[in-house]
This record gives C-alpha cells, structure tokens and sequence, in this order.
C-alpha cells in the first residue's frame, strides 16, 4: 500500500483521552511549536559564576543615565541590583545598634553568642559588625547570618569568604580578623588549589590585617600552592582558642532587614488563622506567605518594597559600591566626596575601619550646609549639624544600601506598609496596592493610595496635590496591579480594576472590567502584544479589552496537578521572540517550582483558530523577558541569573549538561482501527538547523497498541526494532539525515515520539510516512 504521512495538529492536548485526542500530541517536556511543527527549545546560559543569597522572586531591568544596565534582583534573603554579572547588596537597614563586650566564645568551637538587647533583628537576619576588637583570637568583622536563641541573644558562626592568592605561600584574604595560631577549617562550592582540602585542621601564621598565611601545624611553615588551580567561593571558618564569657569591646551591630520564607508554609493550630475566624477553641489553618518582591524604576533611581513591607528607595547617584568620602574631625565635621548632594538628602555610612566620634555606621544622617562636594551631616533635616572628634581609621564610603521612602526629605503621609506597588509609565505617579490608610497605622488590604505626578514622597493629598486614594469593594485583598495601556490593571481576589487617569481632582478613577475572576498570585499576570494573561486558580483569563475565560487545552492536566498551596509561587513570564506567555508552578507535593506551561498566542491550532498550549519540567524562580537585554532571562535554584534562548545546552554551572526534550503524539489508528496494521519501514522527516554536534540525532519511537487500552505492546517490536535514531550526516548541498528505517512494529494503534538527551543538538520534526500493510483482525 502506498506511503502514509503523518501530520499532527500542532499544540498539546490532555483535555480528553489519549485516544479520543487522536491526530495531535500528548505529551511534551522542552519542545516548543514553530509553523505547526514541534522542535526543541533553546538552551541556557549563566550570566556569570557570581551567585546571589535567597531564592530570587523579582527581576526588574532598566537603564541609568549613565547607561548602566541595572537588574533588580528580590530573593527571600536580600535585595541585589545586577550589573555585568554581579550582584550588589542594597538590602535596607532596619536596626544600627551600640554594644558593649557583646560576644561570648568557647574554645575549639566556631560558635560565637552575641547578647542584644535593643532588639531590631530576627532568625536568619543578616548582621554587620564594625568596631570590634578580638575575642578568643577572632576579631568579628563584616557580615554574618544569625540563629536567634532567646528574645535578647542570637549565635553565629565565625567564617568568612576567603580569596585565595596563588603564591609561595598561599595569601588568604578575609573579612574579619584571626590571630596567629586560631585554628581553620576551609569549604568552598568549587575547588581548593593544590593542597588545601576541606578535611584538614589549618594554623593561621604570619597575620597581617584581614590577610594570613596557613600552616598544617601551630606556628609551622605556610603552604605554598604555586602552579595550582582553584575554582568556586571559598569559605574559611575560625575555631576560638578561648573560652571567654563576654568581650569585644563597643561594637556597632547593623541589621539588615529581616529576611522571609523561601516558600508558603502551612500554620495550623492557636493563632494560625483570622482572629474571630472559625469556631471558638478549634485551631485555624493558614498559610506563613513567601517573600515576595515588588519593584519599578523611578527614573534612574528604583522604588521597591517587600509584600507587607514599607516602600525603600535606592538612588543611583551613590552608585553600586557606593562612594567614598572623607571626614576632616572638626566641630562640626566636615564630609568631603566626589558628588555634589544637595541639603535634605539623606545618607547612609560605611567604613572598613572606624569613623571619628558623632558617627555611626548604619544611621540615617541628612546633608546640611552642602557647598560643592563638602557638607556637615545632621540626624534630621536641616537639623544641627554634628560634632566630630577623636580618630579614625580605614575607608569610608556613602552606603548603596536602599533607605526607607518614609524617612527621606520631603516624605508626607508615606505609607507604612504594601502589598505591591507600581510606577505609572508615563505620568509617573507611585502606587502602593494592599496598604496603610492616609493617616494612620492601620492597614486596609483593598485600598489604593498614589503619591503626586513626579513625586514619590509626597502623598498626601490636596488642591494642589494630585496624590489620593482609593477603596476597592469587590473582593477581600489586592494580588497584584500592572502597567497596560492607558491604564494600570488591578487584581483583587475576585476581579478584575482597570484604573484610568482623569486629572484633577480624582485623578485615578477605577472601574471594574472582570468580576468573578480569581488570580494565583502577585506574580502569576503577564502582559504581551498588548493583552494580560493570567493564571486563575483554577483556568487562565486574559484581558484585552474584555475580561474572557482562556481555552486551554491543559486545564485539567494543570489543575489537577499542581499544589495549591504553593499558588504564591507561581510566576509568569513571557517569550515574545516565540509569542509565548510561560506560567511556572509546583507541582504535586512539591515545595519548588518544577513545572511549566506555555501559551502561544500566534500559532494557528490546526482547527481554524489561534493559540496552543504545550508543557514541560523546569526550575526557575523569576523570570524577565526585556527589550533591554539580550535574551529573556530566568532565575535558579542555583542562585544564578541564566540567559534564555541562548545555546542548545544546560550551562547552569560551568558544565554544560544536554537537555532532554521528548514530545509524544497521542493515539492514532495504524489503519481504520478495525485492523491490524504491520509497520516494516519509516521514513522521517527531521532537521538539524542550528545543531553545533558534528552528526547530532534525535530518536524516534514507534509505540504499538492492541487497542486503545491495552497499553503498549512488549516487546514492542516483532523481531526487530521499534525506535532509531535519525541522525544528520551532511550539510551540503542539502542537509542529510537518516533516509530509512526498517522496523517491525504491528498493532492497531500507536504512538509516535521524538526523544533528544545529546549536546549540540537542536531539531524541528516534520511529516514522516510510514510504510503500513494490513495484517488481519487480531
């Protein structure tokens, strides 16, 4: 009998049967649709080797006038800003603290008890210390994360990350400071240079300031490691060689602000739930939500803010690093540094050394008396300006550290607190959505508040002042808000707010454009060719105009599958240079994100419409798909930034990996279904258009069935083969792969696949034809 051809709608449909979905695919895993037909998705590249802390949840790019290519980057830790491959802290203050001999060591252990009374920290805070002098041989400099032990004292380990210096001897270079003799271990996410090891009990000898040599023995000879290579972060932990109760001197402890769960976690019993929730003495259920990030440009500067945190502001002026400057002791003292800031702004101080008496790192201090570079420094604006005296020492340099909206010159009526917050694009008002009433401290998780047009600080409300409020009634809290056309888009728990600007003097007038809609979280909405989509908790919308529920063909795949408790989790993202919208999700049990589901818009859907779905196993945590980088951009559980689209291969880590891509065609009748069909030859139809493998292949599988509910036949051949590889072999004049294969395959019904697991390779599948003669009834 003649040849037959094989073509599939294009698009996955797991909406019906595997049978009744015959003439289309059925499953799928890293395989997109281009022109009808499946092909493997594009690879990824790390940004660089640098790595962040936290699991990221916010990507925010943009452009400074300086024409710095920024990324804000929200993990659960911290707050960073990115910028050619590195990662800047600017996670805000909360707390700058004066202690006294606050630490306590025992001798041979690395754990060091720090007594704070004042409060203004919380377990897994991040903790600077400034000012300290030695205890048990170790002087606490820099940054640590603390483990709270009771209400006034928390523990750390005494380790800091170590750069390497390969020479005779080797150079270690640190953040705090070890005395001769205290003893080390090292660890490190890569590779020690020769021969240094993670199992070996090290000696500091020839200290000199925040640098050592190490020897195996005290007071030994310091190891050389000329001619080796290393590779990784380097981490060296010091073990006290005292025990004492209480020492240190007067420190300076600086806490960041405290850091959120890296997932949902489920609260159950006495306080759990809404207070006058549920039946009296009967325990409630909630969820501890996850550190959610939102974040926008402001001009060059960024306004961004934890989801139930105040608004913070980090001004591009003072740069990644932040700047230097000096202090003439005077009284009052006089800063010198290299920018021009005006009277008001406000200021944060670092130093790697110590600042003369009056200043203090961490507090905030406003700039009075600016002339030129040179200023006085107060503790409120326009305020006396401080005396300095004594001595200092070190480098001291303005913080890049972000600093409350709230305490900045100018701030009126500032919200406390937010759930999310935006930037209107062109009128450039700030939003904060779910916040604190005009006021007052109370907290209304369906109000709207803006500040004036240009003005972040300034939110209150008059004649001349075109900040207000609003108050939603339809739903309990608002999700999430996005810039769109002419228009910023609000997602409440059950609907959907299109918010226009009217001017004066309502200024932002709402009006509902989809009710009885629900949405999965803050970051589960996408915006591409001028329409939101979103994920619901239980279909997707999209919303062009119109509110309207989205056909999906994977619904009840996705729903039925994926942990609701986990909806916070889940993000959107989209991939325009395929029109592509991504939804990422946990799913089953799991606690991290492992799944994805695809939405492409263009595609036609082989029955007269437009749109089609696929799916797939993936990790990421955030994603960005921005005209101001070259290449839609994912974050990973590998605590990294990985470019999108970019080569055919994992390259999450310095070691590129192949990609598993399959894609598997529902049931399809080998004849009319009657009969048995015999399969003895294939000829595919694949190519190999942008592979880098010198002869790259993908494997085609030919799956029969008795009947649509026999399962596979096994063997699966008839005394031959069932599945090949179809691999290229030239590529001039015209490409060249397999031509043939000869197969025994026998059944009424199979199942076709396409399954790659090399490097190199990339593929788009086409039309094969199977050489089929019938072969009885049974």
């Amino acid at each position: 009998m003649p040849l037959k051809k094989i073509q599939l709608r294009p698009g996955v449909n797991r909406e019906n049967t595997r049978y009744t979905s015959e003439n289309g695919w059925y499953e799928s895993d890293k395989v997109r649709f281009r022109m009808g037909t499946p092909e493997k998705i594009g690879g990824w590249q790390r940004i660089s080797a640098n790595k962040f802390l936290g699991v990221c949840r916010s990507l925010w790019a943009w452009v400074t006038l300086g024409s710095q290519n920024l990324l804000g980057v929200g993990t659960n830790l911290k707050f960073y800003i990115e910028n050619g491959g590195s990662y800047y802290d600017v996670t805000p203050i909360n707390a700058s603290n004066t202690l006294t001999n606050p630490f306590a060591t025992t001798s041979g252990s690395s754990t060091i008890v720090v007594t704070d009374a004042n409060g203004g920290y919380a377990n897994n805070n991040f903790v600077n210390f400034t000012g300290s002098s030695a205890i048990g041989g170790i002087t606490l400099l820099g940054e640590y994360e603390l483990t709270l032990v009771s209400a006034t004292t928390y523990s750390l380990a005494a380790q800091s990350v170590a750069t390497i210096n390969i020479a005779n001897p080797a150079v270690f270079d640190v953040e705090f400071k070890l005395a001769n003799d205290v003893a080390v271990t090292l660890s490190t996410t890569g590779m020690l240079p020769y021969p240094f090891n993670t199992s070996t009990t090290y000696y500091v000898v020839n200290t000199s300031g925040y640098t050592f040599n190490l020897a195996t023995t005290v007071g030994g000879t310091a190891i050389s490691t000329i001619g080796s290579n290393q590779s990784g972060v380097h981490t060296v932990t010091a073990k006290a060689n005292a025990t004492t109760a209480s020492g240190g001197g007067t420190v300076q402890a600086v806490y960041q602000i405290a850091p959120g769960p890296a997932y949902a976690v489920s609260l159950v019993g006495w306080g759990a739930s809404t207070w006058g929730a549920g039946v009296w003495g009967i325990g409630g259920t909630s969820t501890d939500t996850i550190r959610l990030w939102s974040q926008s440009n402001f001009g060059e500067d960024l306004i961004f803010g934890p989801r139930g945190g105040p608004i913070y502001y980090w001004d591009a002026t003072t740069g990644l690093t932040g700047t230097t400057f000096t202090v003439t002791i005077a009284s009052p003292g006089v800063v010198s540094t290299s920018l021009n800031l005006a009277d008001g702004t406000l200021i944060l101080l670092e130093t790697d050394g110590s600042l003369p008496t009056g200043l203090k790192v961490g507090v905030n201090y406003y700039v009075v008396n600016s002339s030129g570079t040179s200023f006085n420094l107060a503790t409120s604006v326009g305020g006396a300006a401080i005396n300095t005296s004594g001595s200092q020492s070190g480098t001291h340099r303005i913080s890049p550290r972000g600093v409350a909206l709230a305490d900045m010159d100018g701030a009126s009526a500032v919200p406390l607190a937010q759930n999310f917050l935006a930037v209107s694009d062109s009128s450039r008002f700030v939003f904060a959505f779910g916040t604190t009433e005009f006021g007052s401290s109370t907290f209304n998780p369906m109000l709207v508040r803006w500040s004036d047009q240009g003005d972040p600080t300034n939110w209150t409300p008059s004649a001349t002042v075109q900040a207000g409020f609003s108050y939603l009634s339809h739903g309990s809290e608002i999700i999430t808000a996005m810039q769109a056309r002419q228009e910023m888009l609000v997602w409440t728990d059950s609907s959907l707010y299109s918010f226009q600007y009217v001017g004066a003097p309502v200024v932002w007038a709402p009006q509902i454009v989809g009710d009885n809609v629900s949405v999965a979280g803050e970051n589960a909405v996408g915006y591409a060719n001028g329409v939101a989509y979103w994920m619901g908790v239980d279909k997707f919308y999209k919303y062009d105009g119109r509110t309207q529920t989205l056909n999906c063909d994977l619904r009840q795949y996705v729903f039925e599958n994926i942990n609701k408790s986990q909806f916070p989790q889940v993000f959107c993202g989209t991939n325009e240079g395929f029109n592509e919208v991504w939804w990422f999700y946990c799913s089953g049990t799991s606690t991290e994100i492992d799944s994805y589901v695809v939405y492409n818009y263009i595609e036609s859907n082989g029955s007269g419409g437009i749109g089609i779905w696929y799916y797939g196993t993936m990790s990421r945590t955030a994603w960005l798909d921005s005209g101001l980088r070259d290449y839609p951009i994912g974050a990973t559980y590998d605590y990294n930034i990985v470019n999108h689209e970019s080569g055919l291969d994992d390259n999450t880590t310095d070691t590129a990996t192949a990609i598993e891509a399959y894609i598997s065609s529902a049931e399809f009748d080998i004849e009319d279904g009657d009969r048995f069909g015999f399969i003895w030859r294939v000829l595919p139809d694949v190519k190999f258009v942008g592979s880098t493998a010198t002869n790259p292949s993908v494997t085609m599988y030919l799956k029969p069935m008795q009947n649509s509910g026999s399962g596979f036949n096994s063997p699966a051949s008839v005394g031959g083969i069932s599945n090949a590889a179809v691999t290229r072999t030239a590529e001039i004049p015209i490409e060249q792969f397999t031509g043939q294969i000869n197969t025994r395959v026998r059944g009424r019904q199979i199942v076709m696949e396409y399954r790659s697991t090399d490097l190199g390779v990339q593929w788009q599948a086409g039309s094969p034809r199977l050489d089929i003669r019938t072969d009885g009834r049974r």
